[in-house]
């Protein structure tokens, strides 16, 4: 998963400088595992591991429930919150118990993903005018992730995570739970815990970020890892701090040093 760092140090090529000079750190879903190595509060060996147990118990979840997550674009008229109630309606009306749809990542204004039941997805898709939705995508994924249906996956990443060392974090980290910075090893353990059933304040967590006062300069941004859809968000969000961010592919970094 993709990791953005923010630090005081100008473009171009990375150098030691920016790392030694980072000021605060974000990732997104799995990325906040990312984040939290680089800032030094996990272990990569043991992260790494943790992620293992996470994906798996993910995996397991998903398969118990079809379900899946609706990505959409909406108007400023939309309502997310009464069109999920609405497919919670429809999915109790075929006799689906205690049905679950609800936003499960906030990108940007006026993008959502909304995950849940399978039925109540399409049913959201059928009814796309209604509720003010310009664009909606089924995203090509098994399950309704940071939703409940992925309880079952909360007991056995907490039983890892109570296993493992961890730090308090060598500059601010946010949390993906509440868009706030991590305040030490337990608060880590709890949210990335809670993560897996929560929605990605993802948008919230740009907020907290770049909130600066006027006329103060914004700090450098880089998104490390594959894609730069966190950059497009970045500008969707706050187009000053975007003019000062920068995509770090890893990968190619590693094929440079290969050659």
């Amino acid at each position: 998963g993709p990791a953005r760092a923010a630090a005081e140090a100008p473009l171009g090529s990375v150098s030691p400088q920016v790392v030694e000079r980072c000021v605060a750190a974000a990732g997104y879903s799995v990325g906040e595992f990312a984040a939290l190595v680089f800032a030094g509060a996990l272990d990569f060996a043991e992260a790494l591991y943790a992620v293992k147990v996470r994906a798996e118990a993910m995996q397991k979840a998903s398969e118990a429930v079809p379900s899946g997550m609706l990505s959409v674009v909406g108007r400023r008229e939309a309502n997310y919150k009464f069109a999920c109630l609405e497919a919670r309606k429809h999915c109790e009306s075929l006799g689906i118990e205690n049905p679950v749809c609800t936003v499960s990542n906030y990108l940007f204004p006026d993008s959502r993903v909304i995950a849940g039941h399978l039925q109540a997805l399409e049913f959201l898709q059928e009814n796309a005018r209604k509720y003010y939705f310009k664009r909606t995508k089924m995203l090509p994924v098994s399950g309704a992730f940071h939703t409940r249906l992925m309880e079952p996956a909360v007991e056995p990443l907490a039983e890892v995570l109570k296993s493992i060392e961890i730090q308090k974090p060598l500059f601010c980290v946010y949390s993906n739970v509440d868009g706030k910075k991590y305040m030490h090893s337990k608060h880590i353990q709890k949210l990335l815990v809670k993560q897996v059933v929560s929605p990605v304040l993802w948008e919230q967590t740009m907020h907290s970020v770049y909130e600066r006062k006027q006329g103060t300069e914004f700090p450098y941004t880089y998104e490390v890892g594959p894609g730069n859809q966190l950059g497009a968000i970045l500008k969707q969000c706050n187009l000053k701090a975007w003019k000062q961010y920068k995509h770090v592919d890893a990968l190619e970094d590693e094929e440079a040093v290969d050659t």
